[in-house]
C-alpha cells in the first residue's frame, strides 16, 4: 500500500515561493486505476514526481507499505524506483541512440538481471504491446502510438508495483489514445496506476477511482481507502547498479550517432599520441641500431685486469665527496684536508698464483681469446739495406690473443680479415696490423727491416728477423753484464730463432671501433720460446741470486722506482714473471655478462685490498650511449607531452558539451533508477571510448608515419627502417591516453551525476 501523509512542497526561485503541494494526504490501494485531475499548476504533476521518488517532500512522509521513507538516503530512492516504480511520459523518454528492445531491458540491466533473461523479458513486454516485430528499430523509425507502447513495456517489464503516467496520451490522436488507455486499464488489473491528466472524460470513463487537485491541495476523493482496506505487507527493494559494460554500450551507441564529431575530437586528441610515439620510434629504433653497433664492435672488446685499476664505483665517488658538507669560502682561518682523489679511485690489483689460477679455471665457452701482457723482453735484430738493428720486442708489441677454443672462431678471426698469410699460434711468429687504408707507421716498418713508402705483402711475409737469447746477447764482465755489439754474428748465429711475418690482417668494416690503427703483434708461443731458452741463462740465474742489478753492477735502492727492481729486471732479460695486464675477449655481450659475474665472485668476501677490480670498457661505453640516448628521448617526450594535457583539457570541453546534449538521457536514466554513479559511470566511458579510439588513431598514424620517415632518414644517412615502433611502448601510449582521457573528463561526468532529475526529463 501507497500512502501520503501531511506531505508538502514548494519551490523558491529568487525571493519568490511557490507552494506546489499543501498538507497532502492521499492512500492508495494495491490494485487500482487512480486518475489524478487538474488544471496545469494545480500540483498533479508535483504529486507524480514524488510518489516517483524523483522529487523530494519538503514535510510530511510518503510510507510505502508500511516503511517510512523520511530517512531514505539517495541509493534508497534509486532502488525504489527501479524495483518499485515504472513511469509512462506524455512525451515517452526513450533513448534515442539505442534500439527499442535495449530501451526496454534498460531497467532491468540496473537490476542486475542476466542478459539472457532481460531479453526474454523484454520480448515478452513487447509482444504484450505489439510491437515484438519492431524490437531492433529505433525510436525515430515508430510513430508516436508506438513509442508510448514502448514506453508501457519498459514500465512493466522489471514488475513494479506502481506505474505512474503522465499525460499518457497527451501528445496522440484520438484513435491512438484509446488503445493506449485500454492497455493502461488492462495493467490496472493487478498494479497500482496512477495516472496524471486533465482530461476529466479520459478519467472517468477508464479510471476506478478519481482525485481532484486545486492549488496544491485534494479537493475530492471518488473512492477513499476505508480502514479495513489497510495492507500489512513490508517493502523489499533490491539494489541498483550499471555495469561498466552497460555504459559502454550507451555511450558507444551515443558516439556512433555523432561519428564525425568524435573523429575530429579523437584526431585532435591523438596528435600528442603521434608525437610521442614518432619520438618512441625513433629513439627505439637508433638505440636498436647503437645496440646493434655496439654489439658488432663492442661485444669483444676485451675486459681487461691490470696491477693497477681505476676504481669508479659508487662507494668510491662518495668517499671523494665526502667533504661536500663543507662550507664554500668560509672565513675560518683553518685548513682541512682534501683525499686525494687519484689514490682514492687508484687500486692496486694483486695477480696472485691463486687468482692466476682462478682465471684459468674460468669456464673457455664464453671467452674468444685471452692474453697475458707480460714485461718479458725479446732481443730481435733485423737485417736491411742500412745493416744490422736490435728491434726491442715487448716494448711496444702486442700479444696475439690465445684462443681457447680450437674448433671456434677466435677474436682475430671474428674481428680481423686476414688479408695474406696465414696464423698458426704454435709457431713462433708476427702479426702485422694495418689501418683501414692499409697503412703501417714508419717506425713499424723500420722494425721489420723495411723501407719504402709502399711496400707489398710479398716482401713483408717473406722479410726475416731473428731472436736471440740472453747467453748470446750479454757478455759477462766480473760482476757485470753489457750486450754484445756484433749483432751481424749475433744475427747468423747457430742458436738464432728465425720470425717471419706470418699474417697481415685488417679490421673488419663493422668492428672499426676495435680494429682500428696499425702496428706488429706476436703469438703467445713467441713468449714461451724466449722464457724457456732464458730462464737457465746465467744472467737470469745470477740476477735471482743477486740483490744488485747485474746489468750496471749496482745496488738495488729500495726508495726508487719500480723499473729498478729485481722482478724488472728479470722481465726485461726475458724470464718468466707474473703477468701485469689481462686481457679477456669474451665471445658477445651474454658471454661478458658470464664472465664479469665469474670475476666479481672471486671478490666476495674479501677485503677491498685483496679484491681484483677489472675495467669493462663494453660497459662503460654501453652506458654513456644508453644514457645519453634516454636523456635526449625524455627531453623530446615531455615536450610532446604538453598536447597531451591540452587534449585532455580539450576532452573535458567535448565531455561538458555531450553532457549538455544528453541531459534528457541523464533523466531517463535516473527515473529508471539509475544512481549518480552510473550517471558518472555513463560518461566515464563515454570518456574512455573517445581516449581508446584517440590512442589508437594516434599509433596507427604514428605507425604509419614512420614510413616516410624512414625513407627520409634512409636517403640522409643510410640507415634502413631506424624509426621502429615497439609493442610495449605503443600498448604504455594508448593507457596513458585513456587515463589522461579520463581525467579530463572527470569534473564534466560529476556535474552530469549531479543534475535533477526532474529537470533534467523537462530538458528539450
Amino acid at each position: 500500500m501507497l500512502e501520503l501523509k501531511k506531505i508538502s512542497k514548494s519551490y523558491q526561485t529568487g525571493s519568490f515561493v511557490q507552494q506546489a503541494l499543501k498538507d497532502v494526504s492521499i492512500e492508495f490501494r494495491n490494485n487500482e486505476f487512480v486518475a489524478i485531475l487538474g488544471a496545469s499548476g494545480s500540483g498533479k504533476t508535483t504529486l507524480l514526481n514524488i510518489i516517483g521518488g524523483l522529487d523530494r517532500y519538503d514535510s510530511g512522509d510518503l510510507i510505502i507499505n508500511n516503511k517510512s521513507t523520511k530517512k531514505f538516503k539517495s541509493i534508497d530512492w534509486d532502488r525504489y524506483r527501479n524495483n518499485c516504480v515504472g513511469f509512462i511520459f506524455q512525451n515517452y523518454n526513450l533513448i534515442p541512440h539505442i534500439s527499442i528492445l535495449d530501451n526496454v531491458e534498460m531497467g532491468m540491466t540496473l537490476s542486475g538481471v542476466s542478459s539472457k533473461e532481460r531479453s526474454k523479458r523484454a520480448k515478452e513486454a513487447l509482444k504484450k504491446v505489439g510491437l515484438l516485430e519492431h524490437a531492433h528499430k529505433k525510436p525515430n523509425q515508430l510513430s508516436g502510438g508506438q513509442m508510448q507502447r514502448v514506453a508501457i513495456a519498459r514500465a512493466l517489464v522489471n514488475n513494479p508495483d506502481i506505474i505512474l503516467a503522465d499525460e499518457p496520451t497527451g501528445a496522440l490522436d484520438t484513435k491512438t489514445s484509446i488503445q493506449i488507455m485500454d492497455l493502461i486499464q488492462e495493467i490496472a488489473k493487478d498494479k497500482l496506476v496512477i495516472m496524471v491528466t486533465h482530461n476529466p472524460e479520459l478519467a472517468h470513463e477508464y479510471a476506478t477511482r478519481i482525485i481532484e487537485f486545486q492549488d496544491g491541495k485534494k479537493l475530492s476523493d471518488s473512492n477513499p481507502i476505508k480502514k479495513e482496506e489497510q495492507d500489512t505487507s513490508t517493502l523489499k527493494i533490491r539494489k541498483t547498479a550499471m555495469s561498466f559494460a552497460t555504459a559502454l554500450k550507451l555511450s558507444f551507441n551515443n558516439i556512433k550517432t555523432k561519428k564525425g564529431r568524435t573523429l575530429l575530437t579523437a584526431f585532435a586528441s591523438s596528435i600528442g599520441i603521434i608525437g610521442i610515439g614518432l619520438i618512441l620510434s625513433l629513439s627505439n629504433g637508433f638505440k636498436i641500431e647503437v645496440d646493434r653497433f655496439e654489439r658488432d664492435s663492442l661485444s669483444q672488446a676485451p675486459i681487461i685486469i691490470s696491477t693497477q685499476a681505476m676504481n669508479m664505483d659508487e662507494e668510491t665517488m662518495e668517499k671523494i665527496s665526502t667533504n661536500n658538507h663543507l662550507e664554500k669560502y668560509p672565513t675560518e682561518e683553518k685548513v682541512f684536508v682534501q683525499d686525494d682523489v687519484v689514490q682514492t679511485m687508484l687500486h692496486t690489483n694483486i695477480l696472485s698464483d691463486e687468482y692466476l689460477n682462478y682465471i684459468k679455471k674460468m669456464d673457455s665457452k664464453n671467452l674468444a681469446g685471452i692474453s697475458y701482457q707480460t714485461t718479458t723482453g725479446f732481443t730481435i735484430i733485423n737485417h736491411s739495406s742500412d745493416g744490422y738493428q736490435l728491434v726491442a720486442g715487448s716494448s711496444y708489441w702486442t700479444i696475439l690473443p690465445t684462443n681457447p677454443n680450437q674448433n671456434e672462431n677466435g677474436i682475430v678471426e671474428d674481428n680481423y680479415d686476414i688479408l695474406a698469410g696465414s696464423i698458426d699460434e704454435s709457431v713462433p711468429g708476427l702479426i702485422l696490423q694495418v689501418d683501414n687504408k692499409n697503412q703501417i707507421y714508419e717506425s713499424t716498418l723500420k722494425a721489420l727491416g723495411l723501407s719504402g713508402k709502399e711496400v707489398t705483402f710479398h716482401d713483408i711475409l717473406n722479410q726475416e728477423l731473428k731472436v736471440v737469447f740472453n747467453d748470446d746477447y750479454y757478455i759477462q764482465y766480473g760482476e757485470a753484464f753489457v750486450p754484445s755489439q756484433d749483432l751481424e754474428k749475433l744475427y747468423h748465429s747457430d742458436h738464432s730463432v728465425t720470425l717471419k711475418v706470418q699474417a697481415i690482417i685488417r679490421g673488419k668494416e663493422d668492428k672499426e671501433m676495435l680494429t682500428s690503427g696499425s702496428g706488429i703483434a706476436y703469438t703467445n708461443s713467441l713468449t714461451e720460446l724466449v722464457i724457456s731458452k732464458n730462464k737457465d741463462s746465467k744472467i737470469v740465474r745470477m740476477q735471482q741470486e743477486k740483490d744488485y742489478n747485474v746489468l750496471t753492477n749496482q745496488p738495488f735502492d729500495n726508495s726508487s722506482m719500480s723499473t729498478n727492481t729485481k722482478d724488472t729486471i728479470l722481465g726485461y732479460l726475458g724470464a718468466e714473471v707474473a703477468p701485469s695486464i689481462i686481457y679477456l675477449y669474451p665471445k658477445d655481450f651474454d658471454s661478458k655478462e658470464e664472465i664479469t659475474s665469474y670475476l666479481d665472485q672471486y671478490n666476495q668476501g674479501k677485503e677491498e685490498k685483496d679484491t681484483v677490480q677489472y675495467t669493462d670498457m663494453a660497459a662503460m661505453i654501453s652506458s654513456l650511449s644508453g644514457n645519453i640516448m634516454d636523456a635526449i628521448t625524455v627531453v623530446l617526450v615531455a615536450f610532446s607531452s604538453i598536447s597531451l594535457i591540452v587534449s585532455s583539457i580539450m576532452i573535458a570541453i567535448i565531455t561538458y558539451i555531450s553532457v549538455l546534449e544528453r541531459i534528457k538521457e541523464i533523466g531517463i536514466l535516473r527515473a529508471l533508477g539509475a544512481r549518480k554513479k552510473d550517471i558518472k559511470r555513463v560518461f566515464n566511458a563515454e570518456t574512455f571510448i573517445i581516449g581508446l579510439c584517440s590512442g589508437l588513431l594516434g599509433i596507427l598514424i604514428a605507425y604509419l608515419l614512420t614510413i616516410p620517415v624512414n625513407q627520409i632518414i634512409e636517403n640522409l644517412s643510410g640507415l634502413p627502417n631506424v624509426a621502429k615502433l615497439n609493442i610495449i611502448h605503443a600498448i604504455i601510449l594508448i593507457i596513458i591516453n585513456v587515463i589522461l582521457t579520463m581525467i579530463g573528463g572527470a569534473i564534466p561526468a560529476k556535474m552530469a551525476s549531479k543534475k535533477d532529475p526532474v529537470e533534467a526529463l523537462r530538458t528539450e
